[in-house]
């Protein structure tokens, strides 16, 4: 008879990760594939947290000159303007496009570091092992997940300023250099947390049951 409480890796069942089909499987040696859409089926993501940590580390070290190097250059007749997210936020705020600043705060300074704090977050707490508010983990993760699906929202938000500056100030408007570390945290941060296998924060819980 089959323990309910088991989990489906113990009883030797495996979820494809693309089409979600369960699929038995005899060891994790030889990894059979998806009868479905033919993907190799892993109870586990091979080397999931060190590729995770590699990609994150690089985020970080890329998130210091994407905040501090010029973001966007504008140029007029009479001025010339080299901004950074954070000084471009407070020139917005104080020109009267407080919505504009909003937007371009949340999606360009709290977006990137909420990703980068909860994937260190879920990272470490399977480093140690920990079975500490497993749902809420799990969540959070789900959180990052969708949020990373709209990760060039970053991006996007910048380009319609830029658009909006030329149109309504007839001015010239250039992407400074902070915009390639910019962008290279929103691709290294979305690479991170579909390396992270969020199967691995169970094993902690699983591993308790055995004892």
């Amino acid at each position: 008879m089959i323990d309910p409480a088991s989990s489906a890796a113990a009883q030797g069942f495996c979820a494809c990760h693309v089409c979600g089909l369960v699929v038995p499987m005899h060891n994790e040696e030889s990894p059979a594939r998806c009868p479905r859409c033919n993907t190799t089926l892993r109870f586990r993501k091979p080397d999931s947290m060190m590729r995770c940590w590699a990609l994150l580390i690089a985020a970080y070290l890329f998130y210091l000159p994407a905040n501090l190097l010029t973001m966007m250059e504008t140029g007029t007749l009479i001025s010339y303007r080299k901004d950074t997210i954070l000084s471009g936020i407070i020139h917005l705020w104080n020109n009267g496009n407080p919505g504009i600043a909003v937007i371009v705060f949340i999606a360009s300074i709290m977006v990137p570091i909420f990703k980068l704090i909860v994937l260190t977050l879920l990272l470490l707490s399977v480093r140690r092992g920990s079975r500490w508010g497993l749902k809420h983990r799990i969540q959070l993760y789900r959180i990052v997940e969708m949020v990373g699906r709209w990760s060039m929202l970053d991006i996007y938000v910048l380009t319609i300023l830029a658009a909006l500056v030329q149109i309504q100030s007839m001015a010239t408007v250039k992407a400074g250099t902070g915009s390639i570390f910019f962008g290279a945290v929103v691709v290294l941060t979305m690479f991170a947390a579909m390396e992270f296998d969020p199967r691995m924060m169970w094993d902690s819980l699983r591993e308790k049951e055995s004892v």
